[in-house]
């Protein structure tokens, strides 16, 4: 009997790679990547990627196989995710898909909403509203037109503000009138298993700031000058990567070093802080592991297994 694919969510800095990696090695797995940042090839310390040697000899996929000067889509990495997870279920090992990009997880186990591409046009026009009237402006025109997905999408989150608003733009139709129509799903519910990580928050933040210090001193500005250097447009996804808005202006001499370091470590922690929110709306179902210790971790998803093998 096929067994199931294991899911590992959880916020930024929460410990998804180590856990993923040891879990791997003993159900004899690989890992599927589920985080839109980590896709980009150019993104390597920023993005916080696993490296070779953490790896430890663990086959991973959709890592680092996307350009910079691309936009990725949940749709584009679905259908890139479904044939990957077949070929390892058909060779006899596990899935193990693991990210913090929680639309990721919920296109393969939900299905995807059958949106329409936006044109570029559109995308431009909404960021220049964003940029005019702020995203507290943003909102307020999405609350016009789509109520539903304004009361869904936080006040601060202009990334989904921006991208409900231009789904509305491009079609004339709310998102959520989408979002009930969904593709089949790549996993049905009894060919997963799915935990998310919830350490505790001061833990993490401690450990968000920490880990932003030790990208620094492996490389973090070193890879975020040649990117400024290839001249990508800073309204691409891979350009607003943890840190890579506060690193390009340190670079181009908008602020000094420290200013960079500091906000960079802000803004994470209060992307973190989402992360939690939307852990808590989007996957309520799924068992929490707020432990931070991995060996605590390794024995929930043991245990997990153990009730499928029953």
């Amino acid at each position: 009997m096929m067994r199931p694919a294991i899911l590992i969510h959880g916020p930024t800095a929460s410990g998804k790679t180590d856990l993923s990696i040891q879990i791997a090695r003993k159900i004899n797995g690989e890992i599927v990547n589920a985080d839109s940042m980590q896709v980009y090839r150019e993104l390597n310390v920023i993005s916080a990627r696993p490296s070779e040697a953490e790896m430890d000899g663990v086959a991973h996929h959709l890592f680092g196989h996307v350009p910079v000067s691309e936009r990725f889509s949940t749709g584009e990495w679905l259908e890139q995710a479904r044939p990957v997870i077949e070929d390892i279920q058909k060779r006899g090992k596990t899935a193990v898909v693991v990210g913090g990009t929680g639309l990721y997880l919920l296109a393969l186990t939900q299905g995807l909403s059958e949106i329409p591409p936006v044109p570029e046009e559109t995308r431009h026009e909404v960021l220049e509203i964003a940029k005019a009237d702020g995203v507290r402006g943003l909102k307020i025109r999405l609350q016009s037109v789509d109520p539903d997905a304004a009361a869904r999408i936080d006040d601060n989150d202009r990334q989904r503000l921006s991208r409900a608003y231009e789904v509305w733009l491009a079609t004339g139709k709310p998102l959520t009138s989408f979002q009930n129509q969904r593709s089949k799903p790549v996993l049905n519910n009894d060919e997963w298993l799915g935990v998310a990580l919830t350490p505790p928050r001061a833990k993490l933040y401690a450990r968000i700031d920490k880990r932003f210090e030790g990208m620094l001193m492996e490389g973090a500005m070193e890879e975020a000058r040649k990117l400024v250097a290839l001249g990508i447009d800073p309204e691409l996804p891979a350009m607003k990567a943890h840190g890579m808005p506060w690193l390009s202006a340190f670079i181009r001499g908008e602020i000094d070093a420290n200013t960079a370091a500091e906000n960079a470590k802000r803004d994470t922690r209060r992307y973190a802080k989402r992360q939690f929110t939307w852990i808590g709306r989007q996957f309520p179902f799924w068992p929490r592991i707020p432990s931070a210790e991995l060996s605590v971790r390794m024995r929930v998803v043991s245990a997990l297994y153990k009730e499928v093998d029953r």
